[in-house]
């Protein structure tokens, strides 16, 4: 999450097939390590991201001409850094916008766009928030990183309501600094779990729909939908 968007962390490959295009970071497991530390120690070696919150299993990719020559089953993951880290990457790595890709190789876009599908599946009805948000934040801040993972304005007031309601926010009885403007400053919350929980199983966070003669504005119905 940078920049107010959701964004992927990309290579640009050094040889064919696809040479010069943009792909997940990938490799092959060893033989003394699970999937988990077999991510997390490739992320660390080659493109230098040694911080994540969440890893999960996103989806198996097997259509048999996926990539050129012989065929290659691969199994995706949707690994979460903090919005508050920003590693060191390589020359040859960059973040890219998830909505505005660039020219990536094999079958890497419909993966990146199946990982965010999964993302905003879950900020409705987990507690996955936890993953993207910095130990202590506001609630305009977390309102940005949800407006920004979910890919449409999210109203504060009932972000903060709902989560509360959840039992996910707990005030940390700290403050923000004053801006530049002064004014009452805003308190801090954290995160109650800092491990992915279903909250509620039937939520669904939707966009707000627009009403003709009025401003449209973020609603929450039973059960904790938000449209």
């Amino acid at each position: 999450m940078r920049s107010a968007t959701l964004q992927v962390l990309l290579w640009r490959r050094a040889l064919d097939p696809h040479l010069g295009r943009w792909s997940l970071p990938g490799g092959r497991l060893r033989p003394d390590e699970d999937v988990e530390q077999s991510i997390r120690r490739q992320l660390a070696e080659k493109v230098d991201v040694k911080q994540l919150t969440h890893v999960e299993q996103l989806a198996v990719f097997s259509d048999p001409y996926r990539v050129p020559g012989p065929r290659v089953v691969a199994t995706a993951f949707l690994g979460l850094v903090p919005s508050g880290v920003d590693p060191a990457v390589p020359e040859d790595t960059a973040w890219h916008p998830v909505d505005a890709l660039p020219r990536t190789a094999f079958d890497h876009e419909a993966i990146v766009q199946r990982a965010r599908d999964r993302l905003r599946a879950k900020l409705s009805y987990t507690n996955l928030g936890f993953a993207l948000a910095p130990k202590e934040f506001t609630i305009s801040a977390l309102r940005e990183l949800y407006s920004a993972a979910l890919g449409y304005r999210v109203s504060a007031t009932n972000l903060q309501r709902v989560l509360s309601r959840r039992g996910l926010l707990v005030p940390t009885g700290n403050t923000a600094p004053s801006g530049r403007t002064g004014g009452r400053p805003a308190a801090l919350y954290s995160f109650a779990h800092d491990d992915m929980q279903v909250t509620d199983p039937f939520a669904v966070f939707k966009p707000p729909a627009p009403k003709q003669g009025r401003r449209s504005r973020t609603r929450v119905s039973a059960p904790d939908t938000v449209t």
